[in-house]
């Protein structure tokens, strides 16, 4: 078994972009798929042309013209959100934008309305009327193997989920450039993980690696408090505790976790998610 190395910073000054590039298109097809992008920011100081991370709370000498803080991409994570009562069929928009996305679209929507499948219905309270699916979730190879994915992906997806009627991801390795997973066992190891990190969340397996979440789960909210009492209490997944000032954002965070977050009034629903490995 590889073990994860250190992290490289402090987590606590990870912070996500989440954007929506609207081209303006009045097509049947733009109006079914919205695509949006999250950007995996994390937040350092350096001093002087040197790339050194120096701690948060600041240069020891007050005031360094030498210091200057900077944002530095550590990851990206890709959701769409896919309306099924509007524009045009949804099961035949996912299937022309990506074999991933079309691949969701065969084991949850029915191909002649486009809707959930009966099946799938079932299985779902009614609290939207679309899909939101996240595609796919990366991290750079230094932050990976400490669970930061899941914590990070529980932010995103109670940020977008409001209304939603599913959540839904389909577990697995994206990066393949890695050298480490050549071996099978690895390889199986690996995406096991990262089924577990998502299972965390309160996803559950569904049907061909599609793995569903009810947005009104309590394993989700649950979810989102738990991470957020990690960073309150100092405690990295990997590594050590770290200064006050990173302690006064995660008390933030665990108030914005605690907060009821509500579900009506949004159209949007369900996501699925092929995650790189952590």
């Amino acid at each position: 078994m590889i073990e994860p190395s250190p992290l490289p910073g402090d987590p606590s000054e990870l912070h996500l972009s989440i954007s929506y590039d609207d081209g303006l298109w009045d097509t049947p097809q733009a109006d079914t798929l919205e695509c949006w992008n999250v950007a995996i920011l994390h937040r350092r100081r350096t001093h002087g042309g040197h790339h050194e991370s120096v701690s948060s709370s600041g240069c020891p000498a007050a005031g360094c013209s030498s210091c200057a803080v900077e944002d530095v991409a550590v990851g990206s994570m890709t959701f769409y959100r896919v309306h099924l009562d509007r524009g045009r069929n949804a099961f035949w928009a996912m299937e022309e934008e990506s074999e991933e996305l079309y691949e969701i679209a065969q084991v949850l929507l029915d191909p002649e309305t486009g809707s959930f499948t009966d099946e799938v219905s079932e299985r779902l309270e009614y609290v939207g009327s679309a899909l939101l699916v996240m595609d796919r979730v990366t991290l750079d190879p230094r932050w990976r193997g400490h669970g930061l994915a899941a914590v990070l992906a529980c932010e995103v997806i109670t940020r977008l989920m409001a209304g939603c009627r599913a959540v839904a991801c389909s577990p697995g390795i994206t990066d393949l450039s890695s050298r480490r997973l050549t071996d099978r066992t690895e390889w199986d190891r690996v995406n096991a993980r990262i089924a577990r990190g998502w299972e965390s969340l309160g996803f559950r397996p569904y049907r061909d690696n599609v793995y569903l979440l009810s947005p009104t789960s309590q394993d989700l909210r649950s979810s989102a408090v738990h991470f957020a009492s990690i960073l309150l209490n100092s405690v990295d997944p990997g590594g050590p505790a770290f200064h006050e000032r990173s302690c006064q954002r995660r008390r933030r965070a665990l108030q914005r976790a605690c907060k009821p977050r509500l579900l009506a009034g949004c159209r949007y629903s369900a996501g699925r998610s092929r995650a790189g490995h952590r």
